[in-house]
This record gives C-alpha cells, sequence and structure tokens, in this order.
C-alpha cells in the first residue's frame, strides 16, 4: 500500500494535489476568499474544514507538504499566506499528520530544472507529466506533490 500524500499551495486559492493509497492522483483548486460579511477569521475556519474533508475523503494522510514562500507581493498576502500556514500546522500537530514546507526554488529546479522558473514554464512541465492544471496554483501543487513522491521514498 503507497502512503496518502497531500501537497498544497497555499493561498486565497489553494492548489492541491493528491496521492491516495492506490497511488491515483487527484488535484484541483479551492477559494477561500473573504465573503462579504463574515469575520477576518471565517476564510481559515473554511480552509480547516475542508482539510478535515480530504482527510475524511482519502481515509486519513500519511504527510502532507506545502510551498514554502518567503516572499510575497503584498503585506495582505504575506497576512493570508501566515494565517494559512498557522491553520494548517495547528491542524497537522491536531492530527498527528507529518508535515513538511519545501522552498518554491526547490519545487521549481525538481519540475523544470530551473530554481527560478516561470509560471508557465511549470505548468508545461506538469502538462508534460501528463497532468492537466487548470492554473498555476494547481500546477504548483502537482509540481510539489511530484517532488515529494521522487525525492522523500513514499
Amino acid at each position: 500500500m503507497t502512503m496518502t500524500i497531500l501537497a498544497l499551495d497555499l493561498g486565497t486559492t489553494t492548489g492541491w494535489a493528491l496521492r491516495d493509497n492506490d497511488g491515483h492522483i487527484t488535484s484541483g483548486t479551492e477559494h477561500f476568499k473573504p465573503q462579504r460579511f463574515e469575520g477576518g477569521g471565517m476564510r481559515f475556519l473554511r480552509f480547516k474544514r475542508w482539510l478535515s474533508e480530504i482527510k475524511q475523503s482519502c481515509d486519513g494522510i500519511d504527510c502532507l507538504h506545502f510551498e514554502e514562500v518567503r516572499r510575497h507581493a503584498s503585506t495582505d498576502a504575506a497576512h493570508a499566506y501566515g494565517g494559512f500556514l498557522a491553520t494548517l500546522t495547528a491542524w497537522c500537530e491536531h492530527h498527528g499528520i507529518p508535515y513538511q514546507g519545501v522552498p518554491v526554488g526547490t519545487i521549481k529546479k525538481h519540475v523544470t530544472g530551473k530554481g527560478n522558473a516561470g509560471k508557465g514554464e511549470v505548468i508545461a512541465a506538469i502538462r508534460a507529466r501528463g497532468h492537466a492544471p487548470a492554473d498555476d496554483n494547481e500546477a504548483d501543487a502537482l509540481a510539489l506533490l511530484a517532488w515529494a513522491i521522487d525525492t522523500q521514498e513514499v
């Protein structure tokens, strides 16, 4: 039996890729944009509930990898990322799921050969591996999953 791995590109539009214990890979994006009349923490509660739904749908997660971002386009993006990261790590700790952040350059270098590859190059590399990502968020999650499968002996 294969380990179940969840790979996440955290953000308001979170890209995700999951390899289940049968080796089947699914992926997509989930949107956590703040809604008009909800408080600031509600997006993170919706994210936490979504994580639990994913975990339940595949009978548990053996390990989780997330894209570790060091630079953000704006202060708002940095704050959102911090909130998603705090929610994610607390959720993983609560459920006893090992987690690891992987630097963006490491992921890009693995799938494209270049640590500074652009969004289009990552998408093309993921398509060449037989996937059809809807956007760069899903492509990033699939790239991270490929890195985890190829380098982490899982």
